[in-house]
Parts: C-alpha cells; sequence; structure tokens
C-alpha cells in the first residue's frame, strides 16, 4: 500500500497544487479554461462541472490547465487539442448545446482569450503555479515546525571546534566562546546557532561572541556555512546524570552528581572529552579527576569494549564504555505560530538554495547530471520516508514542491519560465511570432525537456539493470 499511496500522494498534492494555481489564477483573470488535467495522456476518469472539465490522466509525469489561446496550436496537443480543433460534434453524448467549445457550439467571447490579457495578467497566471508550490513549501515547513516539539539545546556556547572539511578560518572559534548573535541576529539557544549558520547565503560568516566578532569567509556559501554549522558542537558539561548497575562506572564508585575535571591528568571541559579518553581505552584503566561535594578525588575506572556503529558510514568498530550517562539539560518544546511560519521560510529558503546550488553546479560542471533523479527516485524516496513516518513524507513533498517551484522557472520552452519569456519577447516586438518560429522553439523545448526526462530515468533505472546484467553474467559464468 505503501509504495502505492506514498508516490500518489507526493506527486498528486504537488502537481494539483501547481496546476490548480494557473487555474485560479486564469479563472480570477476571465480567462477561458476548458480542461484541468492531472496527468498526461488518455484519461482514467472525468467529469466536467461549470465550463471546465476536470481530467486525471494515465502519465502521472505533471499536469496541465487548458487555457483558450489562438497561438498555441503547436503545443495543444499536449493539453488534449485546441478550442476548435477538439471540439465534439453535435451527436456527441457529451455535447452541450449551451456550451462554448470544445463542449457546445458557442464561440470562445473575445474577452476571454488567453491572448487579449495584457502581459501583466497572463504573467501572473503563468506564475501562479510557481507561487502556489511555494506556499505548499512553506506550509507543509510550517506545519510540521508547529505540531513537532523540537529538541532545545540551552546553551550558546562552543564546546568543541572540528575544522575536518571546514574553512580554515573556524579554528578562530575556541571551546568557552558564546555565540551571541550570526551575521548580527542574536542567538538564545543552540538551536539558533546552527540553523542561523547553516542557512546563511552570505559570502561571509560573522559569529559575535565575548571575544568580539570572528569572520569566516566561506566561497560556497550553503555548503561551507553548514560545514561550518557542522563543526561546532554545543558545550555539554561533564557532568554524570547516572550510572548503569553492574557496569564499570558503578563498580568503580561513580555517582549521580559528579563532575569530572580531568582524565588521566588532563583537564576536561566538555562530555566529548571524557568519551574520547573512555572510547580509546578500552580494557585499561583511566584515572578520573571528579569533583563531588566540592572535594576533589581520583577514581580509576577499567572501561569495557563494546561495538559502536557510525551513523553517517555504518562502520562499526569497538570502543571503551564505562556505562555512565550525561547530564542533558535539552528539552522539548513548541513553537508559536509565528515561529512556526518563520521556522518554515527558513526551511523553504533553504532547501530553494540547496536547489539553485545543484543547478550551479550543473552549469560549471562541478555537479555530474548522473546526480539528478526522477519519477522512479521520487517514488522510491517516498516510500522511504512513508516507513519512518508522516512527517518525513510531508518533509520531502515540502523538498520536491519548491524543487518543482524553481524548475518551472528555467527559460525552457513548454516550462512556465519559457513561456514567460516567449510572452515578454512577444509583448517588446508588438507581434506574436510567426508559426515558424514558434514550431522551432516547440521543438527546443520538446528536445531538452525529452534529453532531461531521458538522463534522469536512465539514472533510476542504472543500477536495477546492472544488477540485472550482473546476474545474467553470473548464469554464463
Amino acid at each position: 500500500m505503501l509504495a502505492i499511496l506514498a508516490p500518489l500522494l507526493v506527486f498528486g498534492l504537488v502537481i494539483f497544487v501547481h496546476e490548480f494555481g494557473h487555474f485560479i489564477a486564469a479563472k480570477a483573470l476571465g480567462v477561458y479554461a476548458p480542461r484541468f488535467s492531472i496527468g498526461f495522456g488518455p484519461p482514467i476518469f472525468k467529469f466536467r462541472r461549470g465550463e471546465t472539465e476536470y481530467v486525471l490522466a494515465w502519465l502521472p509525469l505533471g499536469g496541465y490547465v487548458r487555457m483558450a489561446s489562438r497561438h498555441d496550436a503547436e503545443t495543444a496537443f499536449l493539453e488534449g487539442g485546441s478550442e476548435e480543433a477538439g471540439a465534439l460534434q453535435a451527436t456527441d453524448p457529451s455535447f452541450d448545446p449551451n456550451a462554448m467549445v470544445p463542449f457546445g457550439p458557442k464561440p470562445v467571447p473575445e474577452d476571454r482569450w488567453f491572448e487579449s490579457k495584457p502581459l501583466w495578467s497572463r504573467i501572473v497566471i503563468m506564475l501562479a503555479g510557481v507561487f502556489m508550490n511555494v506556499v505548499l513549501a512553506v506550509v507543509v515547513a510550517a506545519t510540521l515546525e508547529y505540531t513537532y516539539q523540537h529538541v532545545v539545546v540551552p546553551t550558546t556556547v562552543v564546546g568543541r571546534v572540528d575544522t575536518t572539511g571546514a574553512p580554515a578560518a573556524i579554528a578562530k572559534l575556541h571551546a568557552g566562546d558564546s555565540v551571541l548573535a550570526v551575521n548580527g541576529t542574536p542567538t538564545h539557544a543552540w538551536n539558533d546557532v546552527f540553523e542561523r549558520i547553516a542557512s546563511t547565503t552570505a559570502n561571509t560568516l560573522t559569529l559575535t561572541t565575548q571575544r568580539g566578532d570572528v569572520v569566516i569567509p566561506v566561497a560556497k556559501p550553503v555548503d561551507a556555512a553548514q560545514r561550518v554549522a557542522v563543526g561546532l558542537q554545543p558545550y555539554m558539561a561533564p557532568v554524570i546524570d547516572s550510572v548503569l548497575p553492574g557496569e564499570p562506572a558503578a563498580n568503580a564508585g561513580l555517582q549521580r552528581g559528579d563532575s569530572v575535571v580531568a582524565v588521566n591528568g588532563t583537564p576536561v571541559f566538555t562530555w566529548p572529552d571524557i568519551v574520547d579518553h573512555v572510547g580509546g581505552s578500552a580494557g585499561k584503566p583511566v584515572v578520573l579527576g571528579v569533583s563531588r561535594s566540592g572535594q576533589v578525588q581520583t577514581i580509576t575506572v577499567t572501561p569495557k569494549e563494546m561495538p559502536d556503529t557510525n551513523r553517517a558510514t555504518g562502520e562499526v568498530k569497538m570502543v571503551g564504555r564505562m556505562g555512565a550517562m550525561r547530564v542533558d539539560r535539552s528539552h522539548l518544546e513548541r513553537v508559536t505560530v509565528g515561529e512556526a511560519i518563520a521556522g518554515g521560510w527558513r526551511q523553504t529558503e533553504s532547501n530553494a538554495g540547496m536547489v539553485f546550488k545543484i543547478l550551479h553546479g550543473i552549469g560549471n560542471g562541478a555537479v555530474s547530471v548522473t546526480e539528478l533523479g526522477g519519477p522512479i527516485a521520487i517514488t522510491k524516496a517516498s516510500v522511504s520516508e512513508a516507513r519512518k513516518g508522516i512527517a518525513f513524507l510531508f518533509n520531502l513533498i515540502a523538498v520536491l514542491s519548491i524543487n518543482v517551484a524553481i524548475l518551472n522557472l528555467l527559460p525552457i520552452p513548454i516550462l512556465d519560465g519559457g513561456q514567460i519569456l516567449i510572452n515578454v519577447l512577444e509583448s517588446a516586438k508588438g507581434k506574436p511570432f510567426s508559426i515558424r518560429t514558434r514550431e522551432n522553439i516547440l521543438r527546443f523545448g520538446l528536445v531538452a525537456i525529452g534529453l532531461l526526462f531521458a538522463i534522469v530515468m536512465f539514472n533510476d533505472t542504472r543500477s536495477t539493470f546492472a544488477k540485472l546484467f550482473s546476474w545474467v553474467g553470473g548464469l554464463f559464468g
């Protein structure tokens, strides 16, 4: 059921919202819209209400709103045919003598053709789908922000600085620094620090600390800023909250409330310092300097060897563990409606930034087109995210919706961006392009979209075919 319902929800909602934006804008501005279709090709089912026919078609690769147009004979076949060419005959059971073409004999009024509207109206109609996708992305992200409680880490103090893979200037920050603001925006918890660094699109990060401003240049803003965010770890007090019965910590006499100040004579500042020392000492005695009731005493504990799995790589290695848990001062907090909307907007901006980054990378060769995914990849992702939970599935919807919004603005004929460009150029010219020019534009658009579709379908299926060929090769030795 997930394999069917999850993709239908993801594709259906994103496509419906986009086309509904075009539809309501066209209706509001008086353009005749005889057909609203989700999908292309032959209909699965359809019905007509008022002057519009609503269709669910077999090919779920998009959708369209058919608007009465005199100048799109070349592309009308993609939208079920033009008004005159697709007009029903009087003998057809669906023929309505009181309806406009294509459902009846009445002509489309002059002021209801798409071309009869001023340029600004046409641009509004063509941008409405993109606008609605942005709205969907923000609404879904904001709803998730509001519905699910956040784990708030109530500190802005840096506990550790990891320079691996991050811009070199991150080393200007020190453990113990309090990050009071990021790019001039005050921070109140580590959540603020992380989100404001990770979502920055500026070429520099300015972190205000108690020592002054620390400026970190980021050559590729989104990627580099995220590396900075990951490289900074919050302060975690080296205080024991609980010890597990029968484990080395309990056997050595460690107690709840003990504050570890040193390991093997080396002072420690944050809990990960302790984890590092203990993790590399499986089976070896470790001398802890412990502050208890205002007195410092030494306690020797021998960590036992246990498997540890790296969440990022899946690698399993053996490390030392003593069976003690740290004090966790984080807490769950529900945001206000205003904070949820702001958070939804920030998340949408971040997702959009990643799309622009990928497009820019493809343009300059830094990103390979082999990384692009198509319908099959989205279907797999839909099922995978649905298995994790409804929040993950709707997060995918928000990400896909902003992807659709941005990609539709590309200046490729057939897409909204290309249609806007054509209308602007025709308006500047003072008359429509010739039929031959429009045909050439259409051919370019179809080739571009066809090539993109071929690439993403190849990317989606190559691993399957590789396994198939490997299996066939195995049969024949």
